[in-house]
């Protein structure tokens, strides 16, 4: 999974933040974890988004 780096890093600082009595810290942060979570999903790819067609005058190559 090529987001698993978010989730460490995400991880470390929720455990600095419960160890060192940073309640709001902790909260945002197990918040960010679960937005990562629902934005990257299950596969590890974030949503696609459908593709935008290009500005008037202009082709995609």
């Amino acid at each position: 999974m090529r987001h698993e780096w978010v989730f460490d890093v995400l991880s470390d600082l929720l455990a600095y933040a419960t160890r060192n009595d940073l309640p709001r810290l902790a909260a945002k942060v197990s918040a960010a974890i679960d937005e990562a979570r629902s934005e990257i999903g299950e596969n590890g790819d974030p949503p696609e988004e459908p593709q935008k067609p290009p500005p008037t005058g202009r082709r995609m190559h």
